[in-house]
């Protein structure tokens, strides 16, 4: 009897095995027909890069071990040493770090480029500017950007586009047919969904950066295991319904928030007020993602207050979650930011980040309420 698992076993091994020279000789000859090493490929591996590929309509994609490691695969698809990249200004903090922190160490150049700026890029682009990193929607102040009109933009240039798609998931916007170049996620957010995987994604929209992303990955040791490639795969299959869920909880939560006296605004693309709005309904096919953020006072002990206050909702820096989180950019995600760089993209002391999950959202308002009665 034959038999068929429904689900993709875990292939917990670091090596495969060959039949003898004939079969060595046949795996570098055909790739992808049989497996050698777990740091070049696994059946595990392979099946979250393609269920993600198709999710985001790509050409092809590689599994990376974070999201942090998708970001370094993806930037140096296209740059080296000597080269210049350009950055939003409005991004989040671990990339800033990782562009000016790190890459600069190894030769490349970067420039942050501000708001206002980012969709023309006059006197940013240089002879040796090879790529524009920039969000779906910034992290933590919840811009949407306008994917089609930066595409345009980049190709006007000559430069190339990547976008991390995290906050957005591909089933609210899809950059690569909006004409970015490469899309990354940190798979260990909404994609798994469940708090219990690390994991990052790059999707291109070209055969040949793939292959190089590929050969970046495995040469730099940049794989994801096999287990955490299977929790993950199982986490994508509610990735549609996590994310309307998400949505619809969030559009509560913030149109609460608005009107309450302890609240001095709110961040959320699907308000009304939001300065995007439009677009991210045009854009995000009426859906606007699960996170947002809030100001309340800029004093410290009472965001202290507020957090203490909350008995459900734990203060957690990351997101993503089935459950709701609450994190604080100024401490966690933006503390390597400069001050001044801090102030100007509106990162206060009193500055709130929310994951709202998928319970009631009653329930997650109820607490929310009693956090900031405390305030």
């Amino acid at each position: 009897m034959s038999i068929s698992p429904k689900v993709t076993p875990i292939y917990q091994t670091s090596v495969f095995t060959f039949e003898d020279l004939n079969a060595l000789e046949a795996y570098f000859q055909e790739p992808g027909q049989h497996y050698m090493y777990t740091r070049y490929g696994n059946p595990n591996t392979e099946e979250l890069a393609q269920e993600v590929n198709k999710l985001e309509q790509g050409h092809g994609a590689v599994v990376t071990s974070s999201g942090m490691s998708a970001i370094l695969t993806a930037v140096l698809v296209y740059a080296k040493a000597g080269d210049h990249v350009l950055c939003a200004e409005e991004i989040y903090g671990g990339s800033s770090s990782l562009l000016s922190q790190e890459l600069t160490h190894m030769g490349i150049e970067v420039s942050f480029v501000p708001t206002d700026d980012i969709f023309s890029l006059e006197g940013y682009v240089r002879e040796n500017t090879k790529l524009l990193l920039a969000e779906t929607i910034s992290n933590p102040m919840m811009m949407v950007m306008d994917l089609r009109q930066l595409a345009q933009t980049c190709q006007n240039h000559g430069i190339k586009l990547i976008i991390d798609n995290t906050f957005a998931t591909p089933i609210i916007t899809n950059p690569l047919t909006l004409g970015a170049d490469l899309v990354i996620h940190s798979v260990t957010k909404y994609l798994s969904g469940h708090s219990d995987v690390t994991a990052g994604v790059v999707v291109a929209s070209t055969p040949e950066d793939v292959t190089r992303a590929s050969q970046i990955m495995r040469t730099w040791g940049l794989n994801l295991s096999p287990f955490e490639s299977w929790l993950a795969v199982r986490g994508l299959k509610t990735l549609k319904l996590r994310v309307r869920e998400h949505s619809s909880n969030a559009l509560a939560v913030a149109k609460w928030l608005q009107n309450h006296p302890k609240v001095q605004e709110v961040f959320y693309p699907g308000l009304e007020q939001h300065p995007q709005y439009d677009l991210a309904t045009q854009q995000g096919k009426g859906l606007y993602g699960g996170m947002l953020s809030f100001r309340i006072t800029d004093d410290t002990e009472a965001v202290n207050r507020f957090m203490r206050g909350l008995s459900q909702v734990p203060f957690s820096p990351s997101l993503a979650g089935v459950t709701t989180s609450i994190s604080y950019p100024l401490g966690t995600s933006h503390r390597g930011l400069s001050k001044e760089m801090q102030e100007k993209m509106g990162i206060t002391v009193g500055v709130v980040r929310l994951s709202v999950g998928i319970e009631d959202a009653d329930e997650i308002i109820k607490d929310l309420e009693k956090g900031l009665a405390a305030v």
